[in-house]
C-alpha cells in the first residue's frame, strides 16, 4: 500500500464518529477495556469490538492482556499528535461545516488542563511552554524543540526531572523524540510534547499538582499546583 493510500485509509478510520470518540477517550493516557470504550463511543460492545479490530490492524490502537481483561492504548504518541491536530483544525474551521462549538462546563475543564496521551495540554500547558520559552529554557521551532543547558538545570532543580525520566540515562540518548511543540487545539498555540513534555506531566502528577478526573481527559489543578505554577512558572491558574 502506498503512503497516500495508507493515509487515506487512516483518515477514513478516524472519520467515523464512534471510532473518533474511542480514540479521544484513549488520549487520557489510561488503558481502557472494550466495554469502557463502547460506553465512550455510545455503541454496543459488539460494535466496539469491530471498530477496535480495525483500529488495531491500522496500528492506531494496541491491546495488552492483564489477567482476564484486555486493555487498549493508543498505538503511539504520534497518534495522539494526529488527533490533537485534527481537533485544532476543527476548532478553527468547525463553523464552516455548520458545526458551531458549544462550550459547557466539561469543555471549560478540558480547555484549562488535560492530558494529550502522555503530556499536558490546555491553557496550563501552553502557559508553561510560554514561560519556559521566554526564560530561554526551551527553543520551539514549528516542527522541533531544543532544551538549553539552563533549561536542563531548571527541569532538574525545580521539577525534579532527571536523565532517567527523560530517557537519556542509557548512553545519553532517548529512544523517542526529545522535545517538540504540539499545537494545542483549544489555545491554538503550542505546548511541549516529546520526552520533555511527558516528564513535565509525570512530575506534575508526582508532586500532586494535578489529579485525574474520573471518566474525562481533563485534569484538575490542585491547590498545591496553583501555588507551584505561580512560584515556579510565574502565572496564575484561573479558578
Amino acid at each position: 500500500m502506498s503512503n497516500l493510500a495508507a493515509a487515506a485509509e487512516i483518515a477514513a478510520l478516524v472519520a467515523d464518529p464512534a471510532r473518533m470518540n474511542m480514540l479521544c477517550a484513549l488520549m487520557s493516557g489510561r488503558a481502557l477495556t472494550a466495554g469502557e470504550l463502547a460506553r465512550a463511543a455510545g455503541v454496543t460492545p459488539q460494535t466496539a469490538s469491530g471498530h477496535l479490530a480495525r483500529l488495531k490492524m491500522a496500528g492506531l490502537v494496541v491491546a495488552e492482556r492483564h489477567g482476564r481483561s484486555r486493555y487498549h492504548r493508543l498505538g503511539a504518541a504520534s497518534v495522539a499528535g494526529m488527533l490533537e491536530s485534527i481537533m485544532a483544525v476543527a476548532a478553527v474551521n468547525g463553523e464552516a461545516l455548520g458545526k458551531r462549538l458549544v462550550v459547557g462546563p466539561r469543555d471549560k475543564a478540558l480547555r484549562l488542563a488535560r492530558t494529550c496521551y502522555d503530556h499536558l495540554a490546555g491553557k496550563v500547558a501552553v502557559d508553561i511552554a510560554d514561560r519556559m520559552t521566554k526564560r530561554g529554557y526551551v527553543d520551539l521551532a514549528p516542527d522541533s524543540g531544543v532544551v538549553t543547558k539552563e533549561g536542563m538545570t531548571f527541569l532538574r532543580s525545580r521539577l525534579g526531572i532527571d536523565a532517567a525520566m527523560l530517557g537519556i540515562a542509557d548512553r545519553g540518548r532517548s529512544r523517542r523524540i526529545f522535545c517538540k511543540p504540539c499545537l494545542d487545539w483549544s489555545e491554538r498555540r503550542p505546548h511541549i510534547a516529546g520526552a520533555v513534555g511527558a516528564a513535565i506531566c509525570s512530575a506534575c502528577f508526582g508532586h500532586g499538582w494535578i489529579r485525574r478526573l474520573d471518566g474525562v481527559r481533563a485534569v484538575a489543578v490542585t491547590t498545591g499546583g496553583r501555588v507551584a505554577m505561580r512560584e515556579i512558572f510565574d502565572f496564575e491558574v484561573a479558578p
